[in-house]
């Protein structure tokens, strides 16, 4: 099998080194300006190089978007900025703008370019037109079956391809959407996205009744409202339609779900890379972070469909803290997140042998050396002993009652 990309979302510096911890070949974050997630944390410039060489020196990439659909006032300043992204490493720009990728190609010609999901690529002509323009790799539309990107892959071989194997799907199509720009001023194709199609909606129709049925309870409906992508289990069908990179969605995202999956999803293409069947209990792990509800999208033709009548996310398991300094002696440095106790049952997550591996607080101590029986206090750095090796960048769960998982 030729080597595949596991492709992870930074929206911070946090969620990028925890990424390239649990397995990311690469990850794709944004500067302060000209990218689709303008209220993630982002990176300024100094960031953007000391993280690119970062990444470097884990033998992995860095992918710049600047994915806006630009207006004119866009342009002021961006001729310096890729200038800026060439000059300290960048290993391509996504970009879904032509002007902007007519722009990249005059002033650093040897910049690669990855075509946005924002383009739209559809077909194996506008894959062809996009190669010959310069175009290295397409993020292709997610409304393609696999059927037609393995079409694509024939008529144009040369093309690297790139698709969503996992996580919150828009319902517009391949992300090109006003309905936040018309309802709350904010241009979701700049990078403002208010996610109006999670709110909820009354819909009335007073001469078509019957023609529609809307299901619909006391908090509304949720037609607008996509399921989160799952292609854990199709990851050879993915693979065997030519796609490459297989890319999560969640720079918005916390770093524990980046981290539960990635982890997931490298586990699975390690196992295809040595011919080992697939582990069923990596498709549960997918359900131990925040989700919807999962699909499978429009991969395998009209199975399945993207709409949910709810928007609450559900999970099973809980962050409680980051481990922060190697287990010594038995005891880790761990930084707290959520509250835990001891006596609580919590749940190693690492990319190392401790996986999923479980223990019961037994003994806690603050910075001081004063012994703890409540992590009450949000970030609170603690020495937990744990009969396990714990690594830095390891973290730790916790399964919630069922009877508190909400649905």
């Amino acid at each position: 099998m030729n080597k595949i990309e596991l492709l992870s979302p930074a929206g911070s510096s946090e969620k990028l080194q925890t990424a390239y911890y649990f397995g990311a070949d690469a990850c794709y974050f944004a500067g302060k300006k000209y990218g689709l997630r303008a209220f993630s944390d982002n990176f300024d410039e100094d960031e953007l190089e000391k993280y690119i060489k970062y990444a470097h020196k884990l033998n992995k990439k860095a992918y710049i978007t600047v994915n806006i659909l630009a207006h004119n006032e866009d342009f002021v300043g961006l001729s310096e900025y890729l200038q800026y992204l060439y000059k300290i490493g960048a290993d391509a720009i996504i970009v879904s703008d032509v002007g902007i990728i007519n722009l990249a190609k005059k002033v650093v010609p040897n910049l690669e370019i990855h075509l946005s999901t924002q383009a739209n690529c559809t077909n194996s002509e506008s894959a062809r037109f996009w190669y010959d323009l310069g175009i290295k790799r397409i993020v292709l539309a997610r409304e393609l079956s696999l059927k037609e990107i393995k079409e694509i892959k024939q008529a144009v071989p040369e093309i690297e391809l790139e698709a969503f194997v996992h996580g919150a799907m828009c319902i517009s199509y391949s992300g090109r959407c006003l309905l936040s720009n018309y309802l709350c001023n904010r241009d979701s194709n700049r990078g403002q996205c208010a996610q109006a199609c999670r709110f909820e909606y009354f819909l009335r129709e007073k001469t078509r009744q019957d023609e529609m049925t809307i299901q619909q309870d006391e908090r509304g409906t949720y037609i607008l409202n996509s399921k989160d992508m799952k292609m854990i289990e199709h990851l050879q069908d993915m693979i065997d339609a030519g796609i490459t990179s297989l890319k999560i969605e969640g720079r918005m995202k916390t770093s524990y779900y980046v981290a539960n999956v990635t982890n997931a999803y490298r586990r699975a293409l390690d196992n295809l890379q040595n011919n080992l069947p697939f582990d069923k209990n990596l498709s549960e792990e997918l359900e131990k972070s925040s989700h919807r509800r999962y699909t499978t999208g429009f991969y395998l033709g009209e199975n399945d469909r993207e709409y949910i009548e709810t928007s609450l996310p559900i999970s099973s398991y809980e962050f409680m803290a980051n481990v922060i300094e190697d287990s010594v002696e038995g005891y880790a440095v761990i930084e707290q997140r959520n509250r835990f106790k001891v006596g609580d049952e919590l749940e190693i997550l690492s990319p190392n042998e401790t996986f999923n591996k479980t223990f019961v607080v037994d003994k806690m101590y603050d910075e001081y050396d004063n012994l703890v029986v409540d992590a009450l206090k949000v970030q609170q750095k603690l020495k937990i002993a744990c009969p396990y090796n714990l690594k830095a960048g390891d973290l730790l769960r916790r399964k919630i009652d069922s009877k508190n998982i909400k649905k």
